[in-house]
């Protein structure tokens, strides 16, 4: 079964970037996540947004 819920390191070595990028991409809006108490995590749905979001904008671009 799929994670659910992924941790930030787990989620930026999924997505191919560095720690630092994902909290930027959180911070800007690209990448939304959730808080659990003092913890956050990124769900499997807002990684593939992100993803889908790429593919839209390399669309555009071509």
């Amino acid at each position: 079964m799929e994670n659910l819920l992924y941790r930030p390191k787990e989620a930026a070595k999924a997505l191919g970037v560095g720690r630092d990028k994902l909290y930027d991409l959180i911070r800007s809006g690209r990448l939304n996540s959730v808080k659990d108490g003092g913890a956050r995590f990124i769900t499997a749905d807002a990684m593939r947004a992100y993803v889908e979001l790429l593919q839209a904008e390399a669309s555009e671009a071509a």
